[in-house]
C-alpha cells in the first residue's frame, strides 16, 4: 500500500513538473488545426494569448490554448463560466472587442483582470452548425491595445466559423459515443442483452436438430441488433456485450437438447476471455457461427484458436454465404464443419431459377469442402422443399418458428438430450445430411445472433 502511494505522489509530482515547464501532451489532429487558427488570430490581432474554449454547464474548458504563459493558460484549464470574460461577453454587459479592460469596471471585477492581468480581449462565439454554442473563440493581450477593432471581430468570427467546422465531426462523434454508452448502460447493468433460440430442423424429417442464440435488445431503440452490437465495438465495450451474450447462449445448453449455436466476432474471439468462456462448453452441442461480414485479419491466429477447440468437438459455421465475396475467403481459409447460405439467396428459391442454381452450386462446393449446408431465412414451404431438392440438409427460418424462449423449444420435436452433430453424425456416429439456420429477417424483432451477424 505505501509503495502505491509513493508510486501516486510521484506520478502527481510528474505531472506537475510537466505543467509548470510548459510541457503539453500530443495534439489530436483536430486540435492541431485549431492551434494553427489560433495562431492566425494572434499574429492577425496581434496579441500575444488565443484559445477556443467549450462550454459545460457552468464551466468553461479552454481546449485548445496557443500562450506564452503555459502556467496561467494552457489546454485542459477549466473555470467557473460566471466568472470569465467570456461570459460576461455573451450576457451583454461587455462588447465583443475590448481594447483596454480598465475602461469596464465590469471586466475589472473578474479574476482574468487580476490573474494573469489580461488588458486587451476580443472573444466570440462557436456555433455550430444546428445553432449549438459549443463555447468562445478569443484572443488577450497583456497589454492594453487601442488598435483594436471591429475589423478584429470580425477576422476572429471568420475563424470561428472555421473551427466550428473542424471541431463539428469531432464533437457529433462525442456525442453519439455519449449517447450509446447511456443506452447500452442498462443492458451491461442486467447482465446483457435477453437471449431467445430459433429452432433449427432435418429438412428430410422435420426434426429439430439444434437452435441458434439470439439476442434481443430494446424495440423502442429503433435499431437493427446487428447495428447496436457494432456500436458497442464503436465505444469499445464489444467484446464485452459479444461476451455477456454468449453466457446468455451458454445457459441454455442445459434447458434445451441438441446443439446451440452461438455467433461470435473473429476479434472477439481472439480475446483471452471469450476463449476462456468457449473451452468450458460441451464443445459437442456448440457451434461457433462467424459471419461473412465479419473481417478476419489474421487467419492464422484464428486457426490457432479454433484448433484446439474443434479438436475438442466444437464445430465452426461461416454465416451469410452468399451474401458477399468474402465468405468464400473464410471458407477456404478456415475449413469449416458448416455453410450457412445466406437468406437473400434463400427466399424465393421455390419460384427463381437462378437462385436455385446459385444454390446448388454451393451445396456441391461445401461437399467437396466436406461442409455441410443450412439455409437461414425459410419462410415458406415451397422454399423449404425446394432447398431440400437442391440438396440442403437443414434449415431455419420461421417456417419453422421464431425465435422465443428455451421452453417454447423444448415443447418442439427434437433429438435426445446428447444433441446432433450438425458436421454430420449423431451422438452414435449416425450420418446425418447438414446442420444449423438464421432467424429470418429478425431486424423487425428487435433481435440478432449471439454476437455480430
Amino acid at each position: 500500500m505505501a509503495t502505491r502511494a509513493r508510486v501516486g505522489c510521484r506520478a502527481q509530482a510528474e505531472r506537475r513538473r510537466a505543467e509548470s515547464s510548459g510541457v503539453r501532451k500530443p495534439r489530436s489532429d483536430v486540435a492541431s488545426q485549431v492551434a494553427s487558427l489560433l495562431v492566425t488570430a494572434k499574429k492577425g490581432l496581434g496579441l500575444s494569448i488565443a484559445f477556443l474554449s467549450r462550454f459545460d454547464g457552468d464551466t468553461q474548458h479552454l481546449e485548445v490554448v496557443e500562450s506564452p504563459l503555459p502556467l496561467l493558460f494552457r489546454d485542459g484549464i477549466r473555470r467557473p463560466l460566471a466568472t470569465t470574460l467570456c461570459q460576461a461577453i455573451l450576457d451583454g454587459k461587455l462588447p465583443n472587442v475590448i481594447p483596454n479592460l480598465r475602461d469596464f469596471p465590469e471586466a475589472m471585477r473578474l479574476p482574468a483582470a487580476k490573474m494573469p492581468r489580461l488588458r486587451s480581449f476580443v472573444s466570440v462565439p462557436v456555433v455550430l452548425s444546428d445553432g449549438t454554442l459549443y463555447g468562445t473563440f478569443c484572443a488577450a493581450g497583456l497589454t492594453s491595445d487601442n488598435g483594436l477593432s471591429r475589423r478584429d471581430q470580425a477576422l476572429m468570427e471568420v475563424l470561428a466559423r472555421a473551427a466550428s467546422v473542424v471541431i463539428e465531426p469531432d464533437v457529433r462523434d462525442r456525442t453519439e459515443r455519449a449517447e450509446i454508452e447511456n443506452r447500452l448502460a442498462p443492458v451491461f447493468a442486467a447482465g446483457g442483452p435477453t437471449v431467445l433460440l430459433q429452432p433449427i430442423v432435418d429438412l428430410g424429417t422435420g426434426e429439430r436438430v439444434g437452435a441458434e442464440a439470439l439476442s434481443r435488445f430494446p424495440a423502442e431503440w429503433g435499431k437493427a441488433p446487428d447495428e447496436v452490437f457494432a456500436e458497442s465495438h464503436r465505444i469499445g465495450r464489444g467484446d464485452d456485450l459479444e461476451l455477456l451474450a454468449l453466457r446468455g447462449a451458454a445457459a441454455h445448453l442445459e434447458r434445451v437438447d441438441g446443439y446451440v449455436a452461438m455467433n461470435v466476432s473473429p476479434a472477439t474471439l481472439l480475446t483471452h476471455e471469450c476463449r476462456r468462456l468457449v473451452s468450458e462448453l460441451p464443445a459437442h452441442r456448440v457451434v461457433i457461427e462467424l459471419s461473412e461480414h465479419d473481417p478476419v485479419d489474421d487467419y492464422d491466429a484464428l486457426r490457432a484458436v479454433l484448433a484446439p477447440l474443434r479438436a475438442a468437438g466444437l464445430r465452426l459455421a461461416i454465416d451469410d454465404v452468399g451474401a458477399g465475396f468474402s465468405s468464400l475467403r473464410h471458407i477456404v481459409l478456415t475449413n469449416p464443419d458448416v455453410i450457412k447460405l445466406d437468406r437473400s439467396i434463400v427466399a424465393g428459391v421455390a419460384t427463381d431459377p437462378v437462385l436455385e442454381t446459385l444454390v446448388r452450386s454451393l451445396v456441391a462446393f461445401a461437399r467437396s469442402c466436406d461442409s455441410r449446408v443450412v439455409a437461414e431465412g425459410v419462410e415458406t414451404p415451397a422454399d423449404a422443399a425446394a432447398l431440400r431438392a437442391a440438396g440442403v440438409g437443414y434449415g431455419q427460418g420461421w417456417h419453422f418458428g421464431r425465435p422465443g424462449p428455451p421452453e417454447v423449444l423444448a415443447d418442439a420435436k427434437g433429438t435426445d438430450a446428447e444433441g446432433t452433430d450438425p458436421k454430420g453424425t449423431d451422438a452414435e456416429g449416425a450420418d446425418l445430411k447438414g446442420a444449423d439456420g438464421d432467424p429470418g429477417p429478425v431486424s423487425n424483432l428487435s433481435s440478432a445472433r449471439v454476437a455480430i451477424g
